[in-house]
């Protein structure tokens, strides 16, 4: 796996590698970024406070659903009668599987079990703000209806239908935002598209068909950015998630993608288009960084089983109880939560996924407000410490996470999540003076005992826990 390293470090794995199982808690890639750019991004001309109002609805969100889908679900995971290993959406590369063969499913390609209304629908059932879909993954397979190119869902397949556009009239529906994943760089599938090395694949380029060999500003200008001008216009997104970029994307090219993306200033883009780029948002995967990412707008892609596009044998589902801890860890250090879903090849979601989703949701009906436009914790040692003899695989100090309770913080409230239940909660130092106490499940918001020390408080507990997983303590402050 090629590794980026540069003055500005981020701190997570590149979304969809295959080198790694998707599982992995790793300490991640860096990525180029540079403060000199042939063309200026709206991250380098927008004051402070515009930076802030183009955020605000994201910050709000803290909370969306990912969702790779493609042709890829058809193998999903088998290839040739053999389980394939890795993430299901990397198949055609892991596998090698030649560009005739791997386009030859797009007639098989028929998801007629697809409905935009109830994917919608589930992603707020589940209490998520807005929803990301993958629109070109790296096996070069348009999710819309492109003139760009004919490899893709309308023209290439017998479904004939556009779900991004659907997708797109239901979440206006149901106010919902909505964003497309493109993969800029990597195509596997176009001439000239990029790809990452894996197995036996040779460099320069790492192809492993002759019929993918070309040039990487060819397939730039005549596939990808005609297909992002198309989404940018034709679909109004609210957020554009490029991913692994390669060293084909050099600054020149990246500032032509940068001039499109300008002339849509409400965008929200993500640190992954390369060519020394930062954009928005910092883009933690499969972890959650021990401290967040002070200064900087954050979001942690992560996915419910091991894969992100679908793979018929992952039964390995994360438990309801992990998924609420990380979407309240993540809040407690100023990030988004982005869940991924992968749907079959009939549009189905599976039910170890959407199960949970609406779990969580229950969840997020009664606790929400401690989740939802919330800021970090005022405090931080919560979350845990940095070991003084374990190291990790960067030979850093490892950090060692606690998981008694978790902290959010709004203008007059503190929220603590309690993992643990104490007899009674304690804090040594309250940044804030704190006037009252309650249980946010109680419906009556029924008065705590509230103790004041020296320099912090004591509230006194009932006995049980108003929730098995995470019950919310709301500290009224001034």
């Amino acid at each position: 796996m090629t590794r980026f390293i540069t003055a500005f470090t981020l701190t997570g794995l590149l979304c969809a590698v295959a080198a790694r199982p998707a599982s992995a808690q790793v300490a991640g890639e860096h990525y180029s970024v540079s403060p000199a750019h042939p063309v200026a991004s709206i991250q380098d001309t927008e004051t402070l406070a515009q930076h802030d109002a183009r955020m605000h609805w994201w910050r709000e969100a803290r909370f969306g659903m990912f969702i790779h889908w493609g042709l890829y679900s058809i193998p999903a995971g088998t290839w040739n009668g053999q389980q394939i290993p890795n993430i299901g959406e990397w198949i055609m590369n892991t596998a090698s599987i030649p560009v005739a063969q791997y386009k030859a499913l797009a007639p098989q390609f028929n998801p007629t079990s697809f409905n935009a209304h109830d994917i919608v629908a589930l992603a707020k059932s589940a209490g998520m703000k807005y929803i990301v879909i993958t629109s070109k993954h790296h096996d070069g397979f348009a999710m819309f209806g492109s003139k760009a190119d004919p490899f893709n869902i309308v023209s290439a397949t017998p479904f004939h239908r556009d779900p991004l556009r659907e997708l797109a009239e239901e979440c206006n529906k149901q106010s919902i935002k909505l964003g497309f994943y493109y993969s800029q760089d990597q195509d596997w599938t176009a001439p000239g598209g990029a790809a990452y090395k894996t197995g036996s694949h040779n460099a320069p380029n790492h192809h492993w068909d002759p019929a993918q060999d070309g040039t990487f500003a060819d397939y730039l200008h005549t596939k990808a950015i005609p297909q992002m001008k198309e989404l940018l216009a034709n679909y109004h997104p609210a957020v554009i998630w490029f991913d692994t970029p390669t060293d084909d994307m050099t600054p020149a090219l990246a500032g032509e993608i940068v001039s499109l993306v300008n002339q849509y200033p409400s965008l929200i883009w993500n640190n992954r288009l390369g060519g020394g780029y930062k954009g928005d948002t910092e883009t933690p995967e499969q972890y959650i960084p021990p401290q967040g990412y002070p200064g900087r707008d954050w979001e942690a892609c992560m996915t419910i089983n091991d894969t992100w596009g679908y793979k018929s044998y992952d039964t390995n589902f994360k438990s309801t109880e992990t998924l609420l801890r990380n979407l309240i860890d993540i809040a407690s250090k100023g990030g988004n939560y982005l869940l991924n879903i992968g749907p079959d090849s009939k549009g189905n979601v599976p039910a170890g996924e959407s199960d949970r989703l609406r779990e969580v949701g229950k969840w997020l009906a009664v606790n929400g407000v401690a989740i939802y436009g919330t800021r970090a914790t005022l405090f931080g040692s919560e979350a845990g410490r940095f070991s003084p003899t374990e190291k990790d695989e960067d030979g850093k100090p490892k950090f060692v996470p606690a998981w008694d309770w978790r902290s959010t913080t709004a203008a007059d409230r503190i929220y603590i999540a309690l993992f643990k239940w104490p007899g009674k909660f304690h804090l040594d130092n309250t940044p804030r003076t704190v006037t009252s106490a309650y249980l946010l499940a109680d419906p009556a918001h029924t008065p705590l005992p509230l103790t004041k020390t020296a320099t912090g408080i004591d509230v006194a507990l009932p006995s049980r826990a108003l929730d098995p997983i995470a019950t919310v303590l709301v500290l009224e402050t001034k």
